[in-house]
């Protein structure tokens, strides 16, 4: 399929779907007048593209667990290098969550302290 019938059947942009290719996520072949023609598998894995992406990994991540994916949610393969990343990408996220719960607090201490003051 040509990259417009993906991109209304995926309702991915072309300049999307041409980066993911980019990136090494979707592969494609070329016709003849230099079109690119995408599998039938490719909706599929758009799928599990944004799937991924919406999970907060990133690209280069993706690209290495992409092929342990299985249908559009995606399920994934059990592996032990993917389970590593994936660990790793979890303990990140957690990170983030504490210094933004810590950032969080601050905020409401210097609010809670500015408005128990008053109009002085």
């Amino acid at each position: 399929m040509r990259i417009g019938e993906l991109a209304h059947r995926t309702g991915v942009s072309h300049r999307l779907l041409r980066y993911y290719e980019e990136q090494g996520l979707l592969s494609t072949t070329r016709t003849g007048g230099g079109f690119r023609d995408y599998g039938p598998e490719a909706p599929t894995v758009v799928q599990q593209i944004r799937a991924l992406l919406a999970a907060g990994l990133s690209t280069r991540v993706i690209r290495d667990i992409l092929p342990c994916a299985h249908g559009p949610a995606p399920d994934l393969e059990s592996h032990p290098d993917m389970l590593a990343v994936l660990r790793h990408e979890l303990g990140q996220v957690e990170a983030r969550l504490e210094c933004l719960s810590e950032t969080r607090d601050l905020l409401a201490c210097y609010l809670a302290a500015t408005e128990a003051r008053g109009d002085r």
